[in-house]
């Protein structure tokens, strides 16, 4: 059995041992699968988190209804608001068959709907939801910073941070589908996180009992219902977007190697066949058969229609294909969706006529290239002789502009140290840029960077946890740590302050707007 605890500081009272007394192999195996405790500040974790969401949730929802274009939706709010009105209108499914531009699944639609019933068709109606589901992944972001680094001052970081995002921020001030792409996947890493430490626990618990090696391939681990439910949250994130597989893709192979890892550190015999024995097919199920399951099920008004979108296509179409034993409501499906698919593949950039704020995905990481989603320099007033309302979706540069060394650093303690932290972050980060240069030929925005920014946070808390060291390093060495993590805290939380004019539309003056914009990519 292999083991990386040091013998020595196993003997202490703070690794189980009582009275210093030597611990068994059993011990060690378990401090070695479990790793370090959660801390044991529960109910002050969860007062924590409660108000930071709540904050955030309050910085989310001020003045939710501006800006407008004339009481009508802005930018790409245009195709996503009226098509969830449709929901309401039709019951549950749009029809739209005078545009043939609806090219995005229904769940995304579906949710902004539902703030469309309670509040009306205003934009607080059509972004209430948006906002909701930005203020839940602050709370979701601080529970899962504190799991990855077992520190709840580090989770209350994450949150902080994540609240002073402009890309999250003005996301999740927008009837738009892409904040929901980015909670359904956040919700998915956080149950993976869970999964992990479920499955680490069973493992400690088998060694203890001395069971598990009895096979060379390890034991089985039961019914995984974190897996399950992450399964579940990416079925979702693909209801809201197609991106959303991406991440299956990437979450399924990061579970795997964490399987891998987790009956290795438990001395089983072959963790690679074990994983591939014991886990392999009920992981295909819990994230591919219910994922394509959740999928279809946010179809459900779609399916219930007659007028639905291409809801009969199947019946008029004289294409054939393997998909002819499916029923033939699932044949149009498929087929619309092949037609959707298409549309995608040729939205190419115009070699004339350029869309202004397009961008391609290496611009992303630093947001070089942000998008202006409303702009009106003539018509309002703010004591000046020329002044400006704007709303840009930004990444804050105090963020946004140390994601390539916080990369950089991620990769190399994945890589060089086999960190597991590193390496879930890492993964769900790129799942969100790599795929875009698939298609480079494609319009692409900045907006689809949307899911990245929470896995941006989680890395950099990741890396301020290591600058601020353990309370072992000693008190100078903790003490400057601290001092460090405080200072960038205060510098994000003050570059997002003197940003909020133009991520939110504030009437400022021209010389304001143009300090605003700090690179020429930026105008």
């Amino acid at each position: 059995m292999s083991l990386t605890v040091d013998r020595q500081a196993a003997v202490s009272p703070s690794f189980g041992g009582a009275g210093g007394r030597p611990l068994s192999e059993a011990d060690l195996a378990e401090i070695h699968l479990i790793g370090k405790p959660m801390p044991t500040d529960r109910l002050r974790s969860w007062l924590v988190a409660g108000f930071l969401a709540v904050f955030g949730g309050f910085v989310r929802l001020q003045n939710l209804g501006f800006p407008t274009d004339k009481g009508t939706p802005v930018f790409d709010e245009k195709h996503y608001v009226p098509q969830a009105w449709e929901f309401l209108r039709n019951g549950g499914y749009e029809d739209n068959p005078a545009y043939e531009l609806t090219v995005h699944p229904p769940l995304g639609k579906q949710l902004i709907a539902i703030g469309e019933w309670i509040f009306g068709y205003d934009g607080w109606g059509w972004r209430f939801t948006s906002a909701l589901a930005g203020a839940l992944m602050i709370l979701l972001i601080i529970r899962i910073a504190r799991r990855l680094t077992r520190s709840t001052l580090l989770g209350a970081i994450a949150g902080v941070l994540l609240i002073c995002d402009g890309v999250s921020h003005v996301q999740s001030r927008m009837g738009m589908l892409d904040i929901f792409l980015a909670f359904f996947v956040l919700v998915a890493f956080g149950c993976l996180l869970l999964d992990r430490d479920q499955v680490r626990k069973r493992l400690a618990v088998a060694v203890r009992e001395g069971w598990a090696t009895e096979s060379a391939y390890g034991p089985f681990l039961g019914f995984r219902w974190w897996r399950f439910l992450a399964g579940v949250s990416l079925g979702l994130a693909c209801g809201s977007k197609w991106s959303g597989v991406f991440f299956i893709m990437a979450f399924g192979v990061l579970t795997v190697l964490w399987d891998v890892t987790a009956r290795r550190a438990a001395g089983i015999e072959r963790p690679w066949r074990g994983t591939i024995y014991r886990d392999l097919l009920p992981g295909l199920w819990a994230f591919v058969a219910v994922g394509i399951l959740v999928y279809l099920s946010t179809w459900w008004g779609w399916f219930m229609s007659e007028t639905g979108v291409d809801r009969h296509l199947a019946d008029e179409s004289v294409h054939h294909g393997w998909y002819d034993f499916l029923p033939t409501a699932l044949r149009s499906l498929w087929q619309y969706s092949g037609n959707v698919l298409d549309f995608h593949e040729n939205l190419k950039t115009p070699a004339t006529g350029q869309h202004p704020w397009e961008s391609k995905p290496w611009t992303w990481p630093m947001g070089l290239r942000p998008m202006l989603y409303y702009y009106d320099g003539g018509t309002v007033s703010c004591g000046e002789e020329r002044c400006v309302s704007a709303t840009m979706l930004i990444g804050t540069p105090a963020l946004w502009w140390v994601s390539l060394p916080v990369l950089g650093w991620g990769l190399w303690r994945m890589i060089a140290r086999l960190d597991w932290r590193y390496a879930g972050v890492v993964v769900a980060y790129l799942a969100g840029l790599l795929p875009w240069f698939t298609n480079l030929d494609r319009q692409m925005y900045f907006f689809y960077a949307t899911p990245m920014a929470a896995f941006l946070v989680l890395g950099i808390v990741l890396v301020l946890g290591q600058i601020m060291g353990t309370a072992p390093d000693g008190y100078e060495r903790r003490g400057t740590g601290l001092l460090i993590v405080a200072l960038y805290v205060g510098i994000v939380v003050a570059n997002f302050v003197w940003l909020w004019p133009v991520l939110n539309g504030d009437s400022i003056s021209e010389v304001r707007w143009q300090q605003e914009l700090w690179l020429p990519s930026w105008r």
